[in-house]
């Protein structure tokens, strides 16, 4: 009869620095903040270094802004709810007249802005002819 035994092979051993970034991974990101605020403060090219090594390992790439995405998607899903009815008619009415109202006033502003713009390149152009008939006019003179 055989008999196999398996071993499992010796762990290699790791130096300082894997050691250093196991205890940093296994205290979070809190540690690693530390870490690199202590670096800046007793010597920035240390501090410097470990920003560059997060940045450039993607250590937090999934998780470094995760609360901040998951914040901006609730402003969106409440921004779908502005338009639904609160089952209250008399505000619905009066959100229904409002927004209305708001979307008229925008249309307004914009057609007013449009016209000013309008107003203010004819004016343009029509300085430009002054201008350009004021020196054709010279030349005609200076011609003769």
């Amino acid at each position: 009869m055989n008999t196999l035994t398996d071993t499992a092979p010796a762990p290699a051993p790791m130096g300082w620095f894997a050691r250093s970034e196991a205890w940093l991974d296994s205290k979070g990101k809190g540690a690693w903040i530390t870490a690199m605020i202590l670096g800046f403060i007793f010597f920035w090219p240390v501090g410097l270094a470990l920003v560059l090594y997060i940045t450039f390992t993607n250590r937090w790439s999934s998780t470094m802004f995760a609360k901040s995405c998951r914040h901006k998607k609730s402003w969106s899903r409440h921004g779908m709810h502005a338009m639904s009815t609160t089952g209250n008619s008399a505000f619905d009415a009066y959100k229904a007249d409002t927004l209305q109202r708001l979307e008229q006033e925008q249309r307004d502003f914009e057609s007013f802005l449009e016209r000013l713009r309008e107003a203010k390149d004819k004016s343009e152009f029509d300085q430009f002819m002054d201008e350009r008939a004021r020196t054709a006019g010279a030349s005609d003179e200076d011609d003769k």
